[in-house]
């Protein structure tokens, strides 16, 4: 081959080989660069809202989020559950909800907006542990609920604190607002939106 002839062949293998590494930088770069659209852990962590899918929580189930740095527990309440929490209101500190410790829109017999569904802050009022759920021992043997085991707070299906525990408050609900039937939104609600 003589000086001035061109390999077609070599030219476009070293064509491709450089389109084929500037795409993959191209990638590299992009990819990081879409990432920062989405909110940091910092927001997330500040307060950011949470959306939640409850479409598959079966009757007596508990799921569990974050927001804020907390757990937040949606639980999905049977019928029965609901009946049976009626029967507590001799046993509960605060039975009405009066200390806000809940929006407007939550302060009722079941603590939300919708019966069926509880959505609460999952820490215990006295000193801040994580209580466990137990849907069908606590308080008693007849109904279910929350128990703080570190020093013995009990709480009802509504996150509503029983009489003589060390808790002194009924456990937080966190603002919230369903987006459909499926989907909930934890962190914001229809009066801050």
């Amino acid at each position: 081959m003589a000086q001035g002839d061109v390999n077609t062949g070599r030219r476009r293998f070293l064509v491709a080989a450089t389109s084929v590494v500037g795409g993959v930088g191209a990638i590299g770069a992009a990819v990081p660069f879409v990432a920062s659209w989405n909110p940091s852990a910092k927001a997330k962590a500040a307060g950011a809202p949470v959306k939640v899918n409850i479409s598959k929580l079966e009757e007596g189930q508990q799921m569990t989020v974050e927001w804020r740095g907390k757990p937040v527990w949606i639980v999905r309440r049977s019928a029965s559950t609901l009946t049976r929490m009626e029967a507590l209101t001799e046993l509960l500190l605060d039975p009405a909800s009066e200390k806000p410790q809940q929006p407007s829109y939550a302060a009722n017999p079941t603590r939300s907006i919708k019966s069926e569904y509880l959505v609460l802050i999952g820490i215990c009022t006295h000193l801040g542990c994580s209580p466990q759920y137990l849907p069908e021992v606590l308080p008693s043997e007849d109904f279910g609920g929350f128990f703080c085991p570190c020093h013995g707070s009990k709480f009802d299906m509504a996150g509503r604190v029983l009489k003589g525990v060390p808790a002194p408050t009924n456990m937080e609900v966190p603002p919230h607002m369903y987006v459909d039937d499926s989907n909930l939104i934890v962190g914001v609600d229809e009066e801050s939106a």
